[in-house]
């Protein structure tokens, strides 16, 4: 699908201003939209939006489904339980904080018949999610696997007993749903009223401790207890010497494609109705996945194993019609995958600052094609100060030397001498032949790597970048704008 010529940014929205010390769907996020507007931008990229559990990753949520209550916008909630500063979430102080302020403001909130419309409509996840967080948070928070045996092995008698028990904090979690997707929804109304596009991102894999796991067990790759047989990561590269180990589930998808794959069919239908565009998060692994055993220390022992391919592709356009999604074709990528993703015509990726690492590289702008997202880098990339003043020094993924030619080539194929980076790699990107062009935002800002959204392997020190309205200057965003119409997007 041929996507028309625009420009973006990547921001997602725990990283708004905003009182409470994280940002959400409140009046900074419709502010956040004006100015996108003001810049130009037809797109707004955000992160999984699902409730975040270890790590504060929106990649290990809780639910493929459900909204993230963190981003609900509480009226009066003026508290500022952070470190002091404002461009960190302080996630272990704004939990707590953000949780009780919620739960006393839904204790207000009727329950009313519209609310039960939306049980209804949801029906598929929303009862399974909310007797889920129910029984987790009467566990003490622990995974599922380790509660009593009734609830985690979904005996009929153990859950009836344990909703009657837990029904009025179920009723809680369908009110916290119910106005998290009515707030979202007033945002994606704000959005369409200035003519910008809503891009979110389906993660392939879901986390083991969430409600999707738990409800259907059978789809994954799990021991009797609900331990995991196998689990997802991926082999050693540029980002780790030991690989990743993700610690998702893998799909059964024999028993997936033999259902006619009608839980993949209605995370889809989910996403594209919460969203205008969909990026399809470590595309190849349809195609083949990395299998790693579930007690493994690390990702290195691990073996490609085929995926479902074109058959789920197949299937889901049978049932959804032709999808506007985004193949995030980054990593270990071979012919097979890029034939999969051609096949469906679904645009790949490039990042601009792999494209200067003398590598045979289709990142670099010369080889674009006009089907294709161009980043200057992602959620999971350096900031693009940080990646240019950056030495190599102590990083085991790039020698000080090659880091010396990557800047050497870069200047010369740039035609610049180093100065204001961050914008020389927006105006190549925008200036490019790709029809899509998406900037995170701290490159507009051109803040250095303690802006870092994530460090891929890192456990702690993640997810917690926000921005000052200060920082978003009239002149930064006039520069933006003119970029944008100089390059016709």
């Amino acid at each position: 699908m041929l996507f028309p010529r625009a420009a973006g940014v990547l921001l997602h929205p725990t990283s708004l201003p905003g009182a409470g010390g994280i940002g959400d769907f409140g009046p900074d996020a419709h502010r956040f939209v004006q100015w996108l507007a003001d810049a130009g931008m037809k797109i707004w990229q955000v992160l999984p939006l699902g409730p975040t559990g270890y790590g504060d990753s929106p990649y290990q949520c809780f639910s493929a489904f459900a909204g993230n209550p963190l981003l609900i916008h509480v009226p009066g909630f003026t508290g500022e339980p952070t470190s002091g500063n404002p461009h960190v979430v302080d996630f272990g102080a704004v939990i707590p904080a953000k949780q009780a302020a919620l739960a006393a403001w839904l204790d207000t909130v009727p329950f009313t018949d519209e609310v039960r419309r939306f049980v209804q409509e949801q029906a598929h996840w929303l009862p399974d999610y909310a007797l889920f967080m129910a029984l987790k948070q009467a566990h003490g928070g622990v995974a599922w696997p380790q509660w009593d045996a009734g609830a985690a092995q979904r005996e009929p008698e153990a859950l009836r007993s344990w909703r009657a028990t837990l029904a009025p904090e179920i009723d809680r979690i369908y009110k916290q749903q119910f106005v998290f997707f009515g707030q979202y929804q007033a945002l994606r109304q704000a959005c369409r009223d200035r003519g910008i596009k809503l891009m979110g991102d389906v993660p392939i894999y879901v986390a083991h401790d969430s409600a999707d796991v738990w409800a259907n067990p059978t789809q994954f790759q799990l021991h009797a207890n609900g331990t995991l047989k196998v689990q997802a990561g991926v082999p050693p590269d540029y980002f780790s010497e030991t690989g990743q180990l993700w610690g998702n589930p893998l799909y059964d998808w024999e028993r997936m494609q033999a259902d006619g794959y009608s839980w993949w069919i209605a995370r889809m239908r989910a996403g594209l109705q919460q969203f205008d565009l969909v990026r399809l998060d470590h595309f190849r692994g349809f195609e083949a996945y990395w299998e790693i055993a579930g007690d493994a220390p690390t990702a290195v022992h691990g073996r490609w194993v085929k995926g479902p391919g074109a058959s789920l592709f197949a299937a889901l356009t049978a049932a959804l019609g032709p999808m506007p999604i985004v193949a995030e074709n980054l990593g270990l990528i071979t012919p097979e995958v890029e034939t999969l993703r051609e096949q469906f015509h679904y645009p790949g990726m490039a990042i601009l600052q792999f494209a200067f690492d003398g590598q045979d590289s289709n990142f670099i702008p010369h080889r674009y094609v006009r089907d294709l997202v161009v980043y200057t880098g992602t959620h999971d990339n350096d900031t693009t100060m940080g990646w240019w003043q950056s030495t190599g020094e102590g990083d085991s993924t790039r020698a000080a030397d090659a880091v010396a030619r990557e800047k050497d080539f870069a200047k010369r194929y740039l035609g610049t001498d180093g100065h204001e980076m961050h914008w020389v790699l927006i105006r190549a990107a925008l200036a490019s032949v790709a029809s899509t062009v998406l900037v995170p935002l701290q490159d507009v800002l051109g803040v250095g790597s303690d802006a870092r959204m994530n460090l891929p392997g890192r456990q702690a020190g993640n997810w917690g970048f926000r921005f000052t309205w200060a920082q978003l200057t009239p002149d930064l965003t006039e520069r933006l704008r003119t970029l944008t119409t100089t390059y016709e997007r």
